[in-house]
């Protein structure tokens, strides 16, 4: 009975740091977040702000098709790469889009997990009813 109850102190005292390092890692992702807003909240906020950037996540053949007047495409796959490269200041509001919603939510937690802290996140294209250009 004791050679199992200092067996088992023993495997606890070797656990116990992973399961430290397991808890400050979801922590810190409860620290990087985004905010999700309605279409047209977005749409107030480009009417009412300044100095903001609406990022595109679609891919170019779809950016190309129309997209939001002003938007600045960086594919979803490529934010990893092209983020800090193209979008440099991290405290400036970044509004993000892509065709039905999946892929820039994916986008916005990739952003938070960069650093990036002003970032809301508005669905897709598809629910946007404000018009779109093609360049």
């Amino acid at each position: 009975m004791r050679k199992r109850l200092w067996l088992l102190i023993a495997a606890i005292l070797l656990l116990f740091p992973a399961l430290v390092a397991c808890n400050r890692q979801n922590n810190s992702q409860e620290d990087t977040t985004y905010e999700q807003i309605t279409p047209a909240e977005a749409k107030a906020l480009m009417d009412g702000e300044e100095g903001y950037i609406i990022l595109d996540v679609r891919t170019p053949e779809e950016f190309a098709a129309g997209h939001i007047a002003g938007a600045i495409l960086i594919p979803d796959y490529e934010i990893g790469e092209k983020a800090e490269n193209i979008l440099t200041n991290k405290e400036q509001l970044i509004l993000v889009y892509c065709r039905s919603g999946r892929r820039s939510k994916n986008a916005a937690n990739e952003l938070a997990a960069l650093g990036y802290t002003n970032i809301k996140e508005f669905g897709g294209i598809n629910d946007w009813e404000y018009g779109t250009v093609t360049d």
